[in-house]
């Protein structure tokens, strides 16, 4: 069973270790070891933790997903959202982006990114009532999608 709660800055470190591990599979499709989640420090995410919304499954005492929110005005922007490899296609993505949705009743809209070859992401998103605002290629070898959810949006 999968709780979802507010991250703590002693978990900085195991997201960290999270992070890196969900992205690899990211740095292998782009052909790009240097993607920001696999350069962040210990450092870095821990104010994320401290200054932002960083929430956290756990299953058994082990982080095994987490997602950032930041709100800007009256839009939360949606980062990190990160399951751990053995984990993912279960439902805990999903899971924790419905409850950074009820973590923030103030925002009006949810925007996040995801690159143009991630189409597990791409397709966990749709699914979620997020739907494509933009695209911007930012290096040859990617181009981010932006993807919106307004607050009313239902989820299937």
């Amino acid at each position: 069973m999968v709780e979802i709660t507010r991250a703590l800055p002693g978990d900085a470190g195991e997201i960290l270790t999270l992070q890196r591990a969900a992205y690899v599979t990211e740095a292998q499709l782009y052909g790009d070891p240097f993607l920001a989640p696999l350069v962040e420090s210990l450092d870095q995410v821990r104010t994320v933790i401290e200054t932002g919304i960083v929430l956290k499954a756990e299953d058994g005492g082990r982080i095994v997903g987490a997602a950032r929110g930041r709100l800007s005005g009256s839009t939360c922007l949606v980062g990190r959202l990160v399951v751990a490899p053995d984990r993912q296609g279960r439902g805990v993505g999903s899971a924790l982006l419905a409850a950074m949705h009820e973590a923030v009743p103030e925002a009006t809209a949810f925007d996040l990114f995801t690159g143009h070859l991630s189409e597990g992401n791409l397709r966990l998103y749709r699914r979620l009532g997020y739907r494509e605002t933009r695209r911007e290629r930012v290096q040859d070898h990617l181009t981010l999608i932006h993807l919106r959810r307004t607050a009313e949006a239902s989820t299937p």
